[in-house]
């Protein structure tokens, strides 16, 4: 189970996969991240030997065109790296997990009592490896950047179907960086309605923070975030990864947005205490009014403060014989009048 995932609360995660190739390098995103407030680090489990051929390519703005045989086999990490990351994280409180690409990866994590497993955009409709990460009856977070409606409906029947259901989805964009016009954050909407009682969450592509915290304005569950020390360093994830202060401002922005939403009942907040009264109208002398004298709209009016008797009894204490004198400005009282 993921511990820090709570009700009514974004479940923030900083993706460190791809970003580190030793320890000291994870334990410093992890110091990092855990400063930043986040409630989960994730990792990326794959062996170059069977995550892919070695006549796949990477064409994107991030990487131009390479061998992804040769990027993965740099940066696949082994068990043992794995277990002290992940060690490293429980000791910070914080949730881990990670995303495998290969049934011996699911079965490594396993091994290891990997909580949840995410699955990546890539695997989405790969619908046999669904279904053996699904007998493993943990919750999976998957992500559905390059699916339609129907490849995620099959995906989800298929997860299901194997008796699991502990599953989120997220939106995502598979493309690295993801631009503004191709983040299509309605599309988080859109799965809230087709998959009710399943969990909807955003994983982000982006250089920025601007989509993480409109996607948990939506309504997203989970916000995925790519997580680097420095921006700068020899990767292509590192480019569109969030810095620390960028993660900081994501995980601080989505907080105080929960904040803000309150419990949705429709009432004056504590702050209006004062306010209510100060800067709400009431009924006033408007000229100085004698005992005897007959309340008319020529001698009161309406204005602050709302201490007196409510406007909306105007026309029923017009006519009204007063029984005090009243001087101008002075908030009206039912006991002024018979």
């Amino acid at each position: 189970m993921l511990r820090n995932y709570k009700e009514n609360r974004c479940y923030i995660v900083a993706e460190i996969g791809g970003n580190f190739t030793n320890f000291a390098q994870a334990k410093k995103l992890i110091d990092e991240a855990y400063d930043c407030g986040v409630d989960a680090v994730k990792l990326q489990t794959y062996r170059a030997d069977t995550i892919s051929s070695k006549n796949a390519i990477f064409d994107m703005e991030n990487t131009g065109v390479i061998s992804q045989y040769d990027l993965f086999k740099k940066y696949e990490i082994d068990k043992e790296l794995h277990e002290r990351v992940f060690d490293y994280i429980e000791s910070k409180e914080l949730d881990w997990f990670s995303t495998p690409s290969h049934s011996t990866d699911v079965d490594m994590l396993d091994e290891l009592r990997v909580p949840a497993y995410k699955i990546g955009s890539d695997d989405a409709i790969n619908l046999p490896f669904l279904k053996y990460v699904a007998k493993k009856n943990k919750p999976i977070i998957l992500a559905t950047g390059m699916c339609t409606l129907q490849e995620i409906r099959e995906s989800v029947s298929t997860i299901l179907g194997e008796g699991n259901d502990q599953l989120i989805l997220l939106h995502a964009i598979t493309a690295y960086p993801t631009h503004s016009k191709d983040v299509n954050l309605l599309a988080i909407k859109t799965m809230i309605n087709e998959f009710p009682g399943i969990d909807i969450g955003y994983s982000d592509h982006t250089i920025g923070t601007n989509a993480c915290i409109c996607a948990a304005v939506m309504g997203a569950r989970v916000v995925e975030k790519h997580f680097t020390y420095d921006k700068s360093a020899e990767g292509p994830d590192h480019i569109l990864s969030a810095s620390p202060k960028e993660m900081k401002e994501i995980v601080d922005k989505i907080r105080e947005f929960e904040i803000m939403c309150g419990n949705g009942i429709k009432k004056p907040a504590l702050g209006e205490k004062v306010t209510r009264v100060n800067n709400r109208k009431s009924i006033v002398a408007s000229i100085d009014i004698r005992k005897g004298e007959v309340l008319t709209e020529n001698n009161v009016s309406i204005k602050r403060p709302g201490s007196g008797i409510e406007p909306k009894f105007y026309e029923q204490i017009i006519g009204k014989k007063v029984n005090v004198d009243i001087s101008k400005d002075q908030v009206l009282d039912w006991c002024d009048f018979n």
